[in-house]
């Protein structure tokens, strides 16, 4: 027993002296030295974060920020020149056996009237039995219209008691439907299904991970530290984010961002970390030893990736919107938080648990890692794959890429969708109130706003332009004459407000025709006539028109900064001029196919029914960029990690085509684990309600596997054996470029078996 202590610490002594100028080696190693001061301190920051942010509370961004373009223009002559839109509700009431007039039917507008006026938040209703409230043609359905006190945020939290008081109404009438709609219930009950989505993806995401890592290690404690680890990364970043969030306010949607990212690279980096450092120890190294040889290769790694994933992420700041910098700035966060973690307290807690990371064995998985070790045949099938592919890499690579190309074909016709009523959940009781009124009442339907801003609004000319705009929009179709109380004025005289019901509100595609009609003919050569006037459009769709403008015009600038700067740190990190290009040709391959799945699965229906939804959709505006910069990112992860393996072995005097053979056949375990982490949470957002969260979830959750398998497994390493000596390539002229290659030490021999490896002492550490 003695004889075996003295090879494990041996082997530490050699590890330890050999990894001294590594950055990330020299971070285990302190961490290891200093694992109750590492834990602590890496408990007390998360706590600390919480109660930051809480102290702090978090500010998001104001509802105009939300505009770009002309109708961010628009926005802002409404909201320095008018007080706000007070909160407006409808309650619909339909009969098909009774109409307006008959008692039945009157009764029931009256329950309604009557309800609405006990409830003290409520102001202004209309009804058609005492004042002008609309009624159909036919007299089978009828609007009460009513405003809700306070401002939106207020009228959000006041609209259940309403919405149950109108419930209460329609039960007590027979043979008629009683419904409400409109901003407050909308922002209510979408709220409500966002809540229930995200618990669903919660409850059903953890376990799921919780398992594909049993499954990894054989082990449940093994399996909770990556856990561990991503969970509390998150929890200090929406503690943090409050900070910053005083100066660069964030979106609603950055827990759910923070969330989604920080659990995929926090799980990633650790799960990295702990299979090199479990690797090693089944070679035979000691404790000390294994655990500063996983700090030097994988540690290195973990740096190398999570820098380019935060590049990857700052992308999102040159989408020039005020969501999207949101976004980069709470990735980015999470993304530093989680790979400080794994260089910092991971190794501490790996060197506090020693070989007590492997308990809670699951025994049947615990053996078959083990013989797949001892036989050397860790990369299981994938090992098989790699060599059948560098047998015949060009027919390898040209079918790898033809189906990648195939998938991304589709990608060529991708077309954006605003988030209107066709992408909300259709099962909410304010969405089947609001198509029932629809049809019925399209001058009810969402307006678009036209804002003039002349020296005189009263003057001569401008009336005659305002009376000829309403006449020609009137004749114009898609549109609906506006009323004389559509058509506002500040007191001041300067502003004009006109807010023009869209016929076609909730059809996307002739919604945006309309909207370049207005404002490319109808605007111009009416309102537009006015000498030095200023006129704007805004609305729902003409935002959504702004935002897919801006987002063409940015994608470019996005792509080239997250490129360009993806490109010199695989060059410093790998001192090869062709790496860097042949991971970014293989990011994009997977990137465009993810793209062109995205287009047959929602523009074409493909599968809808097993996502659970009907008809066809384009792809929301802001998703292409975010999947971009996403993507890219995390299939660095993978990317750096299996190039840096086979550098390394490399290094060690293997052939490239030896080190690929072994690189990939190493790192297929934890790579699979990994990938099917990612895969299966990014499934179950693909399995929510909101139509933009289920093409969020498809395209990452398809890009991943895609890369993780036709990338990883054939193209990469048919690529390489065909590059053969090229892959290192680095022209003379840039021999200036620092050396950041891994420190791992040469391979040691194996120790003989130990029962009990006892850990260094404090002294001996």
């Amino acid at each position: 027993m003695q004889r075996n202590r003295n090879i494990n610490r041996d082997n530490d002594t050699t590890d330890t002296h050999h990894n001294r100028g590594n950055l990330a080696a020299r971070a285990g190693r302190w961490s290891a030295q200093h694992r109750k001061s590492a834990i602590i301190g890496w408990f007390l920051f998360v706590a600390l974060a919480v109660f930051a942010g809480n102290q702090v509370g978090q500010k998001n961004i104001a509802d105009i920020d939300h505009y770009s373009g002309e109708s961010r223009v628009a926005e802002e002559l409404v909201q320095d020149n008018f007080p706000a839109d007070p909160t407006t509700e409808s309650v619909v009431v339909t009969s098909k056996q009774y109409s307006y007039g008959d008692r039945n039917f009157n009764a029931a507008l009256t329950s309604v009237t009557d309800e609405l006026t006990r409830q003290k938040s409520v102001a202004d209703i209309r009804s058609p039995l005492t004042r002008d409230g609309p009624v159909s043609e036919d007299g089978h359905v009828a609007l009460v219209q009513f405003t809700i006190k306070g401002d939106e945020e207020e009228a959000a939290e006041k609209v259940e008691p309403i919405a149950a008081a109108v419930e209460k109404a329609g039960t007590a009438h027979q043979g008629i439907a009683i419904g409400q709609f409109g901003d407050a219930s909308f922002e209510h009950q979408l709220t409500k299904v966002f809540e229930d989505d995200f618990a669903k993806a919660r409850s059903i995401s953890l376990p799921i991970t919780l398992l594909i890592l049993v499954f990894a290690f054989g082990a449940l404690v093994a399996a909770g530290l990556p856990v561990l680890l991503a969970i509390t990364a998150v929890m200090a970043t929406l503690g943090l984010i409050a900070i910053p969030s005083q100066i660069m306010p964030v979106d609603d949607a950055i827990a759910e961002v923070v969330l989604l990212i920080g659990m995929a690279v926090g799980i990633d980096y650790s799960l990295f970390y702990l299979k090199r450092e479990r690797e090693e120890r089944a070679a035979g190294r000691g404790a000390r030893a294994a655990l500063e040889a996983a700090a030097a290769t994988s540690g290195r790694a973990v740096l190398i990736s999570g820098l380019t994933v935060i590049v990857a992420m700052s992308g999102m700041f040159i989408a020039d919107s005020p969501t999207f910098s949101s976004f980069a700035v709470g990735t980015i966060m999470v993304v530093a938080i989680a790979m400080v973690g794994s260089l910092s307290v991971l190794p501490a807690m790996l060197s506090a648990l020693g070989d007590k990371v492997d308990r809670g064995r699951i025994p049947f998985i615990a053996k078959r890692r083990q013989r797949a070790v001892a036989e050397g045949k860790e990369g299981g099938v994938w090992s098989k794959i790699v060599a059948v592919v560098l047998k015949r890499p060009a027919i390898a690579a040209f079918a790898a890429a033809a189906l990648l190309i195939a998938l991304a074909l589709p990608a060529l016709h991708l077309e954006t969708q605003q988030e209107g009523v066709e992408t909300l959940p259709q099962d909410i009781p304010a969405m089947v109130a609001y198509k029932q009124a629809q049809v019925l009442f399209p001058e009810e339907n969402v307006p678009a706003t036209v804002v003039l801003k002349t020296d005189d609004v009263e003057s001569a000319e401008a009336r005659r332009a305002i009376g000829e705009f309403v006449t020609r929009i009137g004749e114009t179709p898609g549109f609906v004459a506006p009323r004389p109380d559509d058509i506002t004025t500040n007191p001041a005289d300067t502003v004009v407000r006109i807010d023009v019901p869209m016929i076609n509100a909730d059809d996307d595609s002739r919604a945006e025709r309309d909207i370049e009609t207005l404002r490319g003919s109808v605007v111009p050569e009416t309102l537009g006539t006015i000498p030095g006037a200023t006129v704007a459009t805004t609305g729902m769709t003409a935002s959504s028109v702004d935002f897919n403008q801006l987002m063409r015009d940015r994608l470019p600038l996005v792509f080239a900064f997250v490129l360009g700067l993806a490109f010199l740190l695989l060059l410093i990190t790998f001192r090869s001029l062709v790496i860097p290009v042949m991971s970014i040709v293989l990011n994009l391959l997977s990137v465009a196919a993810a793209y062109g799945v995205m287009v047959l699965v929602f523009q074409h229906g493909w599968a809808s029914s097993l996502l659970g939804f009907e008809g066809t959709f384009g792809i929301v505006p802001w998703l292409p960029l975010f999947m971009f910069v996403v993507l890219f990112g995390l299939s660095m992860d993978y990317h750096v990690f299996i190039l840096s393996r086979i550098r390394e072995l490399r290094d060690h005097g293997m052939t490239t085509e030896d080190a690929v053979t072994r690189g990939i056949s190493a790192t297929a375990g934890v790579v699979t684990s990994a990938a099917a982490v990612m895969v299966a949470v990014f499934a179950v957002f693909g399995s929510l309600s909101m139509i933009s969260i289920k093409q969020m979830g498809v395209g990452l959750a398809v890009a991943v596997l895609l890369d993780a398998t036709i990338v990883r497994a054939v193209l990469l390493p048919a690529t390489m054996k065909l590059l053969g000596e090229a892959n290192w390539y680095l022209p003379r002229w840039l021999e200036w470029l620092p050396k950041v290659q891994a420190e791992a030490s040469a391979p040691v021999r194996p120790a003989p078996a130990i029962k009990n490896d006892p850990q260094p002492t404090p002294a001996e550490a």
